[in-house]
């Protein structure tokens, strides 16, 4: 199997070739694939497995905070609660990262105090993307010298749904090589579609195939800022297309849905479709990410109730 993008090198010398690529992939089938989705969603998860799954959700949660309210105390709080989600049980998983905005991310660096909690900081003028590629760029090597461990990047959905695809592709590449620090070590980057603003299934599977190929590190779904944002079948959708890549190319790309993953619920329906669709090499918080912050009281609760049999209520977790 080959371990290189060698055998798509052609598919990105011009937007003519790109755009032959994109739409000689496979129609999606809407119907199929929305069915497939809600027939994982009904899997039945016994309490020793609803437990692992409870713990393997909250170390995927980005625990994130992007307000135009934001403070560096509400961020060094909700550092403190990716360290530790629950301070009455310390067994509690820590969270994958804190989500920031590029001016708080010293803030959250310094609070989490080398503890195994990433900081990502979304970049190139989230959520919109509405800005020249030179302040994207600066966007986010700001960032990356504030110590952000992760960049989550918007593409410019106005450019993708006006065919240019190349543009989308080159965008992708240059926010790519500004992860990279002067000592060569990278910012990892996912790259978010807002699949809610592509319009159709076809849409979401060439965006995706145009962030692999040009070096995502994960490939996102939404900003959480549009009204529709990650459901079961857009991810299921994107958890099939990294999947292919791999297939073909033997890298390795993560996934991260984002935004109206609210309940225990939910997270469980969602790790049934990585563990049925990719399979378990995504099945951790390297390959797999939640965007959420209210899902990690839920899954608190939940665990809380396991543990004890009772159920706390949303007044024994903090607000965040």
């Amino acid at each position: 199997m080959p371990t290189t993008l060698t055998a798509f090198a052609d598919v990105t010398t011009s937007d003519s070739a790109l755009r032959r690529f994109l739409h000689g992939l496979p129609g999606v089938d809407a119907v199929g694939l929305e069915a497939r989705a809600a027939s994982l969603g009904t899997r039945s998860i016994k309490t020793t497995a609803k437990a692992y799954a409870i713990d393997l959700a909250i170390s995927m949660i980005d625990l994130t905070t992007l307000e135009g309210a934001d403070t560096p105390g509400k961020v060094r709080a909700l550092s403190a609660k990716a360290v530790h989600p629950d301070p009455t049980d310390r067994t509690t998983p820590t969270t994958a990262a804190v989500c920031v905005y590029p001016d708080m991310v010293a803030t959250a660096k310094a609070a989490l105090n080398g503890a195994d909690v990433k900081v990502a900081s979304v970049a190139t003028a989230f959520p919109a993307g509405r800005a020249a590629l030179p302040v994207k760029l600066a966007d986010t090597a700001d960032a990356v010298a504030a110590g952000a461990d992760e960049i989550d990047m918007v593409i410019d959905r106005g450019a993708f749904l006006a065919g240019r695809y190349l543009d989308t592709y080159e965008l992708i590449k240059a926010v790519k090589e500004a992860c990279v620090r002067p000592d060569g070590t990278a910012a990892r980057l996912k790259v978010i579609f807002e699949t809610g603003e592509l319009s159709t299934y076809d849409n979401i599977r060439r965006a995706s195939w145009i962030g692999m190929l040009a070096g995502a590190d994960f490939i996102k779904t939404s900003t959480g800022k549009v009204g529709v944002n990650a459901t079961p079948a857009n991810t299921l959708l994107m958890l099939e297309a990294v999947r292919d890549f791999r297939a073909q190319t033997g890298i390795q790309i993560g996934v991260k849905p984002a935004g109206g993953i609210r309940t225990t619920k939910d997270a469980i329906k969602f790790l049934v479709l990585v563990n049925e669709t990719a399979g378990e090499d995504w099945l951790s918080n390297h390959w797999f990410r939640f965007g959420a912050s209210s899902l990690l009281n839920d899954l608190l609760m939940q665990r809380q109730k396991l543990s004890t049999g009772r159920y706390s209520g949303p007044d024994y977790v903090t607000v965040d």
